[in-house]
């Protein structure tokens, strides 16, 4: 006797949700011709933290680098497009791209530090490096020490003359930056190194025993996310136009928000970052008015997610489709009959 098949199990649901996914893609490329220029600053933000989700999923959720402190590289990016764009004087793009290589110039003495620590000394160790980078940032006089410094005028105009034509520009930029973080790591994860961190996902044990170099893959990780990280501190800079050292190397904002993003969407997936930044923006705005509440019913949501069930509500769906919406897995070849 056959048994019935459970609702949503055949490939008809994936064909939904991959065309789901490719209708959000198609919004967002006509989202200054749709909203408001709130609306286009609030995209702008989804995108930005969209892509902080990406990077910290890659680490946690496959090389199970659990860092506390990925706002460092924000901070750090934010600090560099500023020192290039505001004194030394260089193209806005350029300053951006340049912002992206010091992030992951620094990721290199991070990493030697906090890669000698392991697990829950890892985390404290990444935590502790990005505050004394805050603190660091604080005594730069050029930047505005503590306080901070905001872009002046012919800054702010080289990449808009308008409101509207800057907000425009981020936008763009934030879009790009995002499209191509997903699809460069979408390469990695299809690549042979994805294969071996979709192993140590599931056992890094067993990735080490069938010769995955398991530290190795961890070094490319990390220094895969720097310079994303610093790219998305500069794009943060062209919104907030200011940088200034609570804000740039927020802990809040740049890594609480973003591990909250990946555990309730689902640690270990493509779709798990995307499925988490549009339930926290939802809840966010939601909860705009309600002071503390809001963090405290943001915890609440998470504690909920993780007790049923701890793959996030991605893990949820997923009991319910046949497959990945976004296969960065690979299959085993069907092998012919003997």
């Amino acid at each position: 006797m056959m048994q019935s098949q459970p609702f949503l199990s055949t490939p008809v649901s994936l064909l939904i949700g991959r065309l789901l996914l490719a209708a959000g893609f198609v919004f967002l490329l006509a989202v200054p011709a749709l909203l408001s220029l709130r609306g286009i600053q609030l995209t702008t933000e989804f995108l930005t933290l969209l892509l902080l989700a990406l990077m910290w999923n890659l680490l946690a959720g496959y090389a199970d680098i659990v860092t506390v402190g990925q706002h460092a590289f924000v901070g750090i990016g934010a600090y560099a497009f500023f020192g290039f764009l505001v004194l030394a004087g260089l193209d806005p793009f350029v300053s951006i791209a340049l912002a992206g290589c010091v992030a992951l110039a620094f990721g290199l003495p991070v990493m030697a530090i906090i890669f000698r620590l392991r697990a829950g000394y890892l985390a404290v160790g990444s935590w502790v490096v990005a505050e004394t980078l805050m603190l660091s940032a604080g005594k730069l006089s050029a930047f505005g020490g503590g306080s901070g410094k905001s872009l002046p005028v012919p800054a702010v105009k080289s990449f808009g003359a308008s409101t509207a034509g800057r907000y425009e520009t981020v936008y763009w930029l934030a879009l790009l930056l995002a499209a191509l973080g997903f699809a460069l790591t979408f390469w990695l994860m299809r690549s042979r190194i994805g294969v071996g961190l979709t192993a140590m996902r599931d056992s890094e044990e067993g990735a080490g025993a069938i010769g995955v170099n398991v530290f190795r893959t961890r070094i490319l990780c990390f220094l895969w996310t720097t310079p994303f990280l610093g790219l998305a501190g500069a794009i943060i800079t062209m919104q907030k136009l200011r940088v200034s050292p609570p804000a740039s190397f927020s802990i809040i904002d740049w890594t609480a928000y973003v591990i909250f993003i990946a555990v309730i969407g689902g640690i270990g997936s493509f779709e798990g970052p995307i499925i988490g930044t549009i339930v926290f923006f939802f809840l966010r705005e939601s909860l705009a008015d309600l002071g503390v509440w809001q963090f405290i019913i943001l915890g609440a949501v998470s504690i909920a997610v993780i007790l049923v069930e701890p793959k996030g509500l991605w893990g949820l769906i997923r009991r319910y489709l046949p497959g990945d919406l976004i296969p960065v897995g690979h299959r085993p070849r069907p092998t012919p009959d003997r």
